[in-house]
């Protein structure tokens, strides 16, 4: 009986490790592609060397929404010619800016179309609550792109803003998000 026992406990302890590596270690590396920005950008030269702050390039609409990523028109501001010693630097003036040509930034934090989310609403936090803090880096993090959704890994999940929510006492009813 003991044997018998053996028979069935061998195979099925082999199969649970087998499916606890597929699960966490190979499904996610196959899930997602690694993808870099198109031009290596710094935060940290802009932040710590320009003093700049984050909503100087990252702007509100007039209808407090939030317009995202600057335009090269915005960047050429400062960036009509070549500042530096940069690479990066100069091939962002002459492929984007000296052909008026926008990059095609990879969007960490993209939201599904249905939802509606103002950043105006949380303008008393600061940025690195729910975004990295890009900040003090020289290059832009790795981007993880699901295959299925085309959607961004740092994308936040809908249970860190209801964890927020709840924590601060603010309503997590669905219509307050989504329209």
């Amino acid at each position: 009986m003991a044997k018998g026992k053996s028979c069935v406990v061998l195979p099925f302890v082999v199969g649970f490790v087998g499916a606890l590596i597929v699960g966490w270690w190979l499904f996610p590396k196959m899930l997602y592609s690694k993808k870099v920005q198109p031009i290596r950008f710094s935060h940290k030269v802009h932040v710590e060397d320009q003093g700049m702050a984050c909503d100087e390039c990252h702007l509100f609409r007039e209808d407090g929404s939030f317009a995202g990523i600057p335009t090269t028109e915005k960047c050429a501001e400062c960036h009509s010619e070549v500042m530096g010693e940069d690479p990066a630097e100069a091939k962002f003036v002459e492929e984007y800016v000296n052909k008026e040509k926008e990059v095609p930034w990879l969007i960490y934090q993209k939201q599904p179309d249905n939802v509606f989310f103002s950043h105006i609403a949380h303008q008393d936090f600061d940025c690195t609550t729910c975004h990295p803090d890009v900040g003090n880096s020289d290059t832009p993090p790795v981007y993880y792109e699901n295959k299925i959704t085309g959607y961004s890994k740092q994308t936040m999940k809908m249970w860190q803003c209801e964890r927020c929510h709840a924590q601060k006492g603010a309503s997590n009813a669905c219509y307050v998000c989504h329209k």
